[in-house]
């Protein structure tokens, strides 16, 4: 796993709890432990296929849930709460690191920085750090994370 995808995971996994709290029940799958209490046994039988006729409209799959949408401010907000340090995760990618309980040294930030195809030089920290920040963000943002569009823009 990359860097990129620990961090989303820390930020996504941090969030599943309050989401899964108030989230819908499903119910359980249906077992076979009725059928074997009568002294049956499950048996996988194929269904027939339903006929086809000529220009009819074929039944297309249901489409997957769309995951929850996960407010990362929100998320990282609560985590400072929490969090001993004052970091302002808002501005730095260092202090977001920190707050996710990872590894925010340079060599940290130069292997994340070549993961997400930064194309600046690696040794101005300070430009990487800058573009590194905003990259998270979005990248975050792609991929189901609600952030406040000042810190992408």
């Amino acid at each position: 796993m990359g860097l990129f995808n620990s961090l989303m995971s820390k930020i996504f996994g941090h969030a599943a709890p309050a989401a899964a709290a108030k989230g819908p029940q499903t119910a359980a799958a249906p077992t076979t432990s009725g059928l074997q209490a009568a002294g049956a046994t499950a048996q996988p039988t194929a269904a027939p296929a339903p006929p086809v006729v000529a220009g009819a409209p074929t039944a297309q799959p249901a489409a997957a849930p769309a995951p929850p949408v996960v407010d990362v401010a929100a998320v990282l907000n609560d985590m400072a709460k929490k969090n001993p340090e004052k970091l302002d995760w808002r501005k730095s990618i260092v202090d977001l690191m920190k707050l996710v309980g990872m590894d925010s040294s340079l060599g940290a930030r130069k292997q994340l920085a070549t993961e997400l195809h930064y194309t600046g030089d690696l040794n101005d920290s300070a430009s990487m750090n800058v573009w590194l920040h905003k990259e998270v963000l979005k990248k975050l943002a792609e991929n189901g994370g609600k952030v406040p569009s000042e810190l992408i823009g």
